[in-house]
C-alpha cells in the first residue's frame, strides 16, 4: 500500500511538471525556432483574465489507471482474484484524467488589440505577462493562424 501511495505521488508530480502545455507569448516550441513571423504593431483595447482550459491526454489515463490497479489490488488482497485491481484501475484512469486537467490549468489574458492599419484582432495567451489599455504591442504571426502578442522593448 505504501508503494503505491509513494508511486502515485511520484507520477503525479512528473504529470504536473511536464504535461502543462506552455502557452506563454514569450515561450517558443522547438518547431518555431528558424521560422520567419509576420510582425505587426497596435494598441492594447482590452485586457480581460481569462482560463485556459487543462488538458487531458493519455498520460494521466494511463498513469492513474496503473496506480489505480495497484492500490486496489493491494486492498483486495485475494492474490488470484485481481477483482479490486480492475475496479481500481477504472477509477484510477478516471481519477488520473481529472487530476491532469485540473494541474495543467492557467490563468490567461485575452488581449484585444486595434492593429496600425485598424483591423481589430483578439488572442488569448498565459498570463505570463502583464498588458495594459492603451500599450503599445507587437504581434507575431506564424504558420496558420497562430499569433502572440509581446511587448514592445
Amino acid at each position: 500500500m505504501k508503494t503505491a501511495l509513494v508511486s502515485m505521488v511520484c507520477v503525479l508530480g512528473f504529470l504536473a511538471g511536464c504535461a502543462a502545455p506552455n502557452t506563454s507569448g514569450e515561450v517558443y516550441t522547438r518547431r518555431d525556432t528558424l521560422r520567419t513571423m509576420n510582425v505587426r504593431y497596435g494598441e492594447v483595447l482590452m485586457v480581460v483574465p481569462v482560463v485556459i482550459d487543462g488538458e487531458a491526454t493519455q498520460l494521466g489515463l494511463v498513469a492513474g489507471g496503473a496506480i489505480g490497479y495497484a492500490i486496489g489490488d493491494k486492498i483486495d488482497g485475494r492474490g488470484s482474484s485481481h477483482i479490486g485491481g480492475a475496479v481500481g484501475a477504472v477509477a484510477g484512469a478516471i481519477a488520473g484524467q481529472a487530476i491532469e486537467k485540473e494541474i495543467t490549468k492557467q490563468d490567461g489574458l485575452e488581449i484585444t488589440i486595434e492593429m496600425d492599419h485598424g483591423k481589430v484582432i483578439a488572442i488569448v495567451q498565459a498570463a505570463t505577462v502583464s498588458f495594459a489599455e492603451g500599450e503599445r504591442v507587437r504581434v507575431l504571426f506564424g504558420h496558420g493562424s497562430n499569433a502572440r502578442v509581446l511587448k514592445l522593448r
